[in-house]
């Protein structure tokens, strides 16, 4: 059993900068993949970035590349997601996940690949 608690969220000027955390306990933090996802309202659930269980590893949703930068410190079980020159259509509640992979460079994308989620972490971004 993985427990995930996010923190970091807020209302946001179009423009501004902000860093998620998400921190991890119940299992071996290196032994796991992580992602981050969002969710407006009316819209399915997207990741915004993936990181591999050892942290070598980095995936972006377009809409965030050169935006964003998903860290993970394995030595303080915590998972970090830093967005840069925040715009309107990053408003959503984002989720941190945590999915048990079996491979050090394993990336995780879909909804389905995970095993475990936080409660959630509202970012509203205003023009």
């Amino acid at each position: 059993q993985v427990q995930l608690v996010e923190s970091g969220g807020g209302l946001m000027q179009a423009g501004a900068s902000l860093r998620l955390s998400c921190a991890a306990s119940g299992r071996t933090f290196s032994t796991i993949a992580m992602g981050w996802f969002r969710q407006a309202p009316g819209k399915e659930r997207e990741v915004v970035a993936a990181i591999s269980r050892h942290g070598r590893s980095q995936y972006y949703v377009k809409s965030v590349l050169g935006r964003a930068t998903i860290s993970k410190d394995n030595t303080k079980n915590t998972m970090y997601l830093q967005m840069n020159s925040l715009k309107p259509e990053d408003t959503a509640a984002y989720y941190c996940a945590a999915g048990l992979s079996s491979k050090d460079t394993d990336l995780l994308i879909a909804t389905h690949q995970y095993d475990y989620w936080g409660q959630g972490t509202q970012v509203t971004v205003s023009s």
